[in-house]
């Protein structure tokens, strides 16, 4: 006779349940193999982004201090601009070179930024002229601080060069601040950049003898302490006509006396000629 085997009622369940198990167990090996091969992959970009990030640190503090000593010669306002921009140039090749090992496109980040930077200059457009005329009056100094300068319908004193406008301080001590492509588009006028300044005056002489009173003109003038002896003070005959002659009276001085010497030399021409003309009174 033959054995009847029986078989459990519940073995298509279990043999399904072992496939699930066997499934799941490869979906988790699969899983953690992947996650070890990401972090081979991703582990390595990233300590290679942050030894980039920390160089870049580096670099910017050795490009500074290169910067600083190739551009000593230059006038100290441009100096600091162009070590900074040297800096933020470091900053920005160091950024893209983090992005390209992270796997980041840095074409398109330049592209982006690139659009938003011709957006912002396009905004700006002023103020950038009065950056780029800042550049062109530091780089070949029409006046320095110190300087009295007329332009741009002000005149004062040069107290400060910036790379965006330049500060004037007026004779009666006010503090103008001009735009610099204000003063840089337009006509300049420095009055003390060759040290020395010639004073020009016309005296009316009336109906004096001319000679005489040249003579005496000059011998009142060049003895003046504020006057130069060299160049020399020169007199001579601006106009003659029915009412009078008019004389031209030149002296020299230096250029941060050139108001005190012009002052001085009108009262001490006047008070003389009206001397003069009441001793011809008396006579």
């Amino acid at each position: 006779m033959h054995e009847l085997i029986l078989l459990p009622a519940n073995l298509p369940v279990l043999a399904i349940a072992g496939d699930s198990l066997r499934q799941s167990t490869d979906l988790g090996l699969a899983f953690w193999t992947k996650l070890v091969d990401l972090a081979f992959d991703v582990v390595p970009k990233i300590l290679w982004a942050l030894g980039i990030l920390l160089l870049t640190r580096l670099s910017i503090g050795l490009v500074g201090r290169a910067s600083s000593r190739a551009f000593r010669p230059v006038e100290p306002t441009l100096r600091k601009f162009l070590i900074q921009a040297a800096e933020i140039l470091t900053l920005v090749v160091g950024i893209v070179a983090f992005l390209n090992t992270l796997g980041i496109q840095a074409t398109s980040v330049v592209a982006i930024v690139g659009a938003a930077g011709l957006a912002v200059g396009l905004a700006l457009q002023s103020t950038l002229s009065h950056f780029a005329a800042g550049v062109m009056l530091i780089n070949f100094r029409p006046f320095e601080v110190g300087d009295f300068i007329e332009g741009a319908g002000v005149a004062g004193i040069v107290d400060s060069i910036g790379i965006f406008s330049t500060t004037l301080v007026t004779p009666d001590n006010v503090r103008i601040t001009v735009p610099n492509n204000n003063l840089f588009s337009g006509i300049l006028k420095n009055t003390t950049a060759l040290g020395t300044r010639r004073v020009d005056l016309e005296i009316d002489i009336g109906d004096r003898p001319i000679e005489p009173t040249i003579t005496l003109l000059l011998s009142l003038v060049q003895p003046h302490p504020l006057v130069l002896n060299n160049p020399k003070t020169t007199c001579h005959v601006a106009s003659i006509s029915a009412a009078g002659t008019i004389l031209y009276l030149r002296p020299w001085c230096t250029a941060e006396a050139y108001e005190h010497t012009r002052s001085e030399i009108q009262q001490l021409v006047k008070e003389a000629l009206k001397e003069e003309f009441i001793s011809k009174i008396h006579e």
